[in-house]
């Protein structure tokens, strides 16, 4: 079985939100969780990036609060299972914890708005260890465009190269999922080390904002870096996506509500997570006026084959060395068929071995990349900061 390296899985984030940031329990199943440890281990992972996610509507100052509380879940959630999980900063730690037989964790940030603008706060964080930053989540930032709103900046501020310039000499990878096509473009302007995309798609395969035009992704191969092919599918089937503008249209039609789970808080001191409240996940079919629409456009179901079709245009265009696999498990509801968990990766392996991909290649894309960037990154950053 090839050792997956995963690029983003919002665990942290599920674990706040429904189970009041407690860690128990996760060295069994726990359904509707697409994460625990024995799905982990049948699922050949040997490296995480766990996303220490906040949302991008927060405040600065209460998000990079509540980054500090996501970095303290993933150390405690670490804490718990010292025979499965360890933390890794560095390639060579992720090799160590491979070699041990434990998962490999590590930190990325997904959402410049954590930094508050600020490069000291950038500067904090790479000492605890985070080792990617997503540029910016659904929301713009001060410094950069997102790819879900109308551009503000254009791309990339002077500030916000300023930013970047300072991320590469820390060896902070910058991570390029969620930002606009232009501000793609800026950063691989202006970066010295790879980039990463920590869970994209390709946008020639599926027309959606969320993913990576063909003229950056054939630009990593000059830069060095990789991107990590998601599951979600909404970014992955043209038929789901387009499904879930007329579902948006329908429910504004309908003069709904829109729906946003409140952001819980962490326990206060002395406080049980039990008796903290939680946020359980919303069932639009639960709206009457609602439903009528669902049963007469029922959602289509994505597959392991539109995975396929987007690792394969990836491989086509940035070629096979730029390639990686950023699952966003628990990050969304929507994964596709065939690839419910993180128990699925072999399924989306056995398919492209059956495609006529070669072990030596399976293995780039399994986890090979994603450690020769980290390796990359690290030997370019002049003030690496990352715990010794």
């Amino acid at each position: 079985m090839n050792v997956i390296i995963d690029g983003h899985n919002d665990l942290p984030m599920r674990l706040r939100e429904w189970h009041g940031s407690a860690v128990a329990g996760l060295d069994r199943e726990r359904p509707p969780l697409h994460t625990d440890l024995p799905r982990l281990r049948a699922g050949g992972v040997g490296g995480q990036f766990w996303s220490v996610y906040v949302p991008s509507d927060l405040s600065e100052p209460a998000a990079v609060t509540s980054t500090l509380e996501q970095i303290d879940l993933v150390h405690r959630m670490v804490a718990a299972y010292p025979d499965d999980l360890a933390i890794a900063y560095t390639s060579a730690d992720v090799e160590r914890a491979v070699e041990s037989g434990r998962i490999a964790s590590l930190l990325g940030v997904e959402g410049g708005h954590c930094l508050a603008g600020s490069l000291g706060v950038l500067r904090s964080l790479a000492r605890l260890g985070i080792r990617y930053v997503t540029l910016t989540h659904n929301h713009h930032t001060g410094w950069a465009d997102s790819a879900t709103q109308d551009p503000v900046h254009g791309g990339l501020t002077a500030e916000g190269r300023a930013i970047v310039r300072e991320m590469q000499r820390l060896g902070v990878l910058a991570d390029l999922s969620h930002v606009s096509a232009d501000t793609m473009r800026d950063v691989l302007d202006e970066a010295a080390a790879p980039v990463i995309f920590s869970h994209s798609g390709a946008r020639a395969v599926t027309d959606h904002p969320r993913n990576v035009p063909d003229d950056v992704l054939s630009r990593l191969p000059g830069n060095g870096g990789v991107i990590q092919l998601t599951f979600v599918s909404f970014f992955v089937s043209a038929a789901l996506r387009d499904w879930q503008h007329a579902a948006d249209a329908e429910w504004e039609r309908l003069g709904l509500p829109r729906h946003r789970e409140d952001w819980p808080r962490v326990p206060h001191p002395g406080e049980e997570p039990a008796d903290v409240p939680v946020s359980p996940p919303h069932d639009p079919g639960a709206e009457p006026a609602f439903r009528q629409w669902l049963a007469a456009h029922p959602k289509p179901a994505a597959t392991v084959a539109d995975v396929i079709a987007h690792v394969e245009h990836a491989r086509e265009v940035a070629g096979v060395d730029h390639i990686g696999i950023g699952g966003d498990f628990d990050g969304t509801f929507e994964v596709p068929d065939g690839l419910n968990d993180v128990s699925c990766y072999p399924r989306l392996l056995a398919g492209l071995r059956d495609r006529g991909w070669s072990a030596p290649d399976l293995e780039k894309l399994a986890c090979r990349n994603i450690l020769r960037v980290l390796r990359d990154a690290e030997e370019h950053a002049r003030e690496p900061l990352w715990p010794r």
